[in-house]
């Protein structure tokens, strides 16, 4: 992986413009990221990696790579991309690799950990859980998310708590933990309660502890969403009130 890495670097070294600093091209990385478009994560992971390869050692550059390709990877799956499973794998898989740089750079921060983990989740997309699970990825990916959590659990509006909760949730039986996951997506509701994926991930724990009635409760909020952005996670919402 470090060669992968290595050798990506060099190459978009080699195309970088005169004058401008990584520090420039994290800025304009992270600008793109909060339009929170297909296309705007693209360009994040193109800017993000020309920081890389000027600053290969800097933290927030690993970190903010890690983000950007994850991101990517989701926003693929969401709109059902032609290939879609390709690229969260391969997405996937090298958001994973500057995660854990950024770990290694700088162990007492949130953002290697949290990032590392939701990579190993879009790899998982790409290839299944069962796959991700053989390569040994279980106990890294649940040590960077709980790492993650004590260090800020509200970093990235309560993603550890989020994460963390659809990680017990998700796992085959009997790795997976419904009260954990419960507990957890819970705890991020009440800081976050109009957040439509947390509603869709609690109402699918409650749906697994046949907690009928809180399921429908909170599905049947997340399902009348309007947000053409949250639309992923409300037509879940749908399709879970449909099959109960």
């Amino acid at each position: 992986m470090k060669k992968v890495l290595s050798l990506v670097a060099v190459l978009v070294m080699i195309s970088l413009p005169m004058g401008v600093l990584a520090e420039d091209f994290i800025s304009d990385a992270k600008a793109q990221m909060k339009l929170k478009t297909l296309d705007a994560y693209k360009k994040a992971v193109d800017l993000s990696l020309k920081g890389v390869a000027q600053q290969p050692q800097s933290y927030e550059a690993n970190w903010v790579a890690a983000k950007a390709h994850r991101l990517y990877g989701e926003e693929c799956k969401k709109q059902n991309v032609a290939g879609w499973k390709g690229i969260c794998k391969d997405y996937g898989k090298k958001g994973m690799g500057y995660a854990e740089a950024a770990m290694k750079l700088n162990p007492s921060k949130v953002d290697g950990y949290f990032w590392y983990g939701c990579s190993v989740g879009t790899y998982s997309d790409g290839v299944s859980i069962v796959t991700a699970l053989k390569e040994g990825l279980k106990n890294k990916t649940q040590s960077s998310f709980e790492t993650s959590y004590k260090l800020d659990k509200m970093y990235e509006d309560g993603g550890p708590m989020k994460a963390l909760g659809r990680f017990w949730s998700v796992l085959p039986w009997p790795m997976n933990d419904k009260k954990k996951a419960i507990m957890y997506l819970e705890e991020f509701q009440k800081s976050f309660p109009n957040d439509v994926e947390g509603m869709a991930y609690l109402g699918q724990a409650y749906i697994d502890v046949k907690e009928k009635d809180k399921a429908k409760a909170v599905l049947n909020k997340a399902a009348a969403n309007s947000d053409p952005k949250e639309k992923y996670y409300s037509t879940m919402a749908k399709q879970l009130l449909a099959g109960m």
